[in-house]
């Protein structure tokens, strides 16, 4: 048998390769997921929100704050799941969503101190609370699939920190769109059942962070 040269051996391995088309920038691919799963959302809210008793709530300093930690949460949660996707960049990212998700937990839970803690007649019981946490979730799952299959393409080393990470961002715009829809005041049963809706969320991506790998 004919020994090859090196230069032999590595031609006949590159021979009909198609060349790799390299990913776009992650920030760039987290930014045209943004676009999309805006304009979907937005569509969404149009049609169905009722945009003045959303006006109404927010006039207070302390809903902006809430809503724009809320979303400030998800935007950064996405950015960094495309991040931590990608085998070069740092594994800090996945800190990255901490310090708006603590304000958007304190500022509801600032919230609940003002109206009290809601276990009078209107907030010892599930009511539109239940509701909430479907709705989270409702609305979670299919984004994280979308999301999902553009993480994919980066085949990322540490599935499940994605996962994790991704699902953190979708669940934080689903509170997010929520608040369109959510026409009463926050109780300590509804912070409770929105805080439970994203780890149920987050509980389903380390479940199927193979789907990643």
């Amino acid at each position: 048998m004919k020994q090859q040269s090196t230069e032999q051996l590595i031609d006949s391995l590159a021979r009909g390769l198609a060349p790799v088309r390299p990913l776009r920038p992650p920030a760039v691919r987290a930014l045209w997921w943004l676009a999309a799963a805006t304009m979907l959302i937005g569509a969404v809210v149009l049609r169905w929100a009722n945009l003045a008793a959303f006006a109404a709530r927010f006039s207070e300093p302390r809903m902006v704050l809430e809503g724009v930690a809320t979303l400030l949460t998800g935007l950064t949660a996405i950015i960094a799941a495309f991040h931590l996707s990608l085998p070069d960049r740092s594994s800090l990212w996945r800190y990255a969503p901490l310090p708006p998700l603590a304000l958007w937990i304190a500022t509801s839970g600032l919230g609940c101190l003002e109206h009290g803690v809601g276990l009078g007649p209107a907030g010892d019981r599930l009511g539109e609370s239940g509701r909430c946490f479907m709705f989270i979730v409702v609305v979670s799952v299919p984004l994280a699939l979308v999301l999902y299959a553009v993480l994919r393409r980066a085949r990322p080393l540490d599935p499940l920190a994605v996962a994790l990470t991704a699902a953190l961002g979708v669940a934080a715009l689903a509170a997010f769109v929520l608040q369109f829809f959510h026409h009463f005041e926050t109780t300590v049963i509804d912070l409770a059942l929105h805080l439970a809706a994203v780890g149920a969320v987050m509980g389903l991506a380390g479940m199927s962070r193979r789907a990643l790998a």
